[in-house]
């Protein structure tokens, strides 16, 4: 299994991706062949002398990848293996992962909407810790199937980020880098509300008004119009502490990488 945020042992990339093999009983050769083969798959030649834990983010995240391939698993699991990465080490992660899927079963959790088109044949769709859903990738992925905050706008690509002219006087900011006529989905579980602006790293902040609300249980879906109409979900109790209601101002905050691709 490769965690969302790798941990290591004290030492060299060498010691920590044999050391699965050597608690094993593997003679010494061998594993050296194998540790160098694995640091081939994921990009790292000659980083066997490196300190594990001064590498970068998208370096260790790679090196974990490596101390789990090593070990040639039939089943190789992933928790959201690239939320944490800039756009080229996500990249590189997406090509090695797309190659491990021909040699074995690979199991990715993601919310990268984009990632699980490229790389995934089938697709469950979890919603509160449930199967809500499973099928073919191509199916599950027609735009007709979503329902809320599906919008289509012309985009431009500055740098590995896009902006997305989604009408109405509405730009979303993307982590991935498109341009042309698109398609986006922006999650109505990732949007964020408040009062009034908040300080945060998230790249879209648009400022609007409730219009519409319905009472789900232990949730509440808000319809927020900041130009174009926003679904927004969050729980009832936040919805009763911020003493929200139809016609009051509001905030909506969302980062880029929650901006999905279809």
């Amino acid at each position: 299994m490769l965690f969302q945020t790798p941990l290591f042992l004290r030492g060299d990339v060498y010691s920590n991706v044999a050391y699965g093999l050597r608690i094993r009983d593997m003679p010494e050769k061998e594993i050296g062949e194998r540790v160098a083969e694995a640091l081939r798959e994921v990009r790292l030649e000659g980083f066997e002398g490196r300190d594990a834990r001064a590498l970068s983010g998208g370096e260790q995240q790679r090196v974990a990848m490596a101390r789990a391939l090593v070990l040639d698993p039939e089943v190789l699991l992933l928790d959201e293996p690239t939320s944490n990465l800039d756009p080229a080490n996500s990249s590189v992660m997406g090509e090695i992962i797309g190659e491990e899927s021909r040699k074995r079963l690979v199991i990715l959790a993601t919310h990268d909407y984009d990632q699980i088109k490229r790389l995934a044949r089938r697709t469950i769709y979890l919603e509160n810790g449930r199967v809500k859903e499973v099928g073919a990738t191509e199916e599950f992925f027609s735009v007709s199937r979503l329902e809320d905050n599906v919008f289509t706008g012309s985009s431009r690509a500055v740098e590995g980020v896009t902006y997305v002219d989604i009408g109405k006087g509405v730009e979303v900011v993307a982590a991935f880098s498109r341009e042309g006529k698109i398609t986006i989905h922006v999650r109505p579980e990732d949007i964020i509300l408040s009062r009034s602006p908040i300080e945060s790293s998230a790249r879209n902040s648009l400022e609007g008004a409730i219009v519409g609300l319905e009472e789900i249980g232990s949730i509440v879906r808000l319809k927020v119009d900041v130009g174009r109409v926003f679904t927004v979900q969050i729980t009832r109790k936040s919805f009763a502490e911020m003493g929200l209601n139809v016609g009051q101002e509001i905030y909506i905050t969302f980062k880029a990488s929650s901006v999905q691709l279809l």
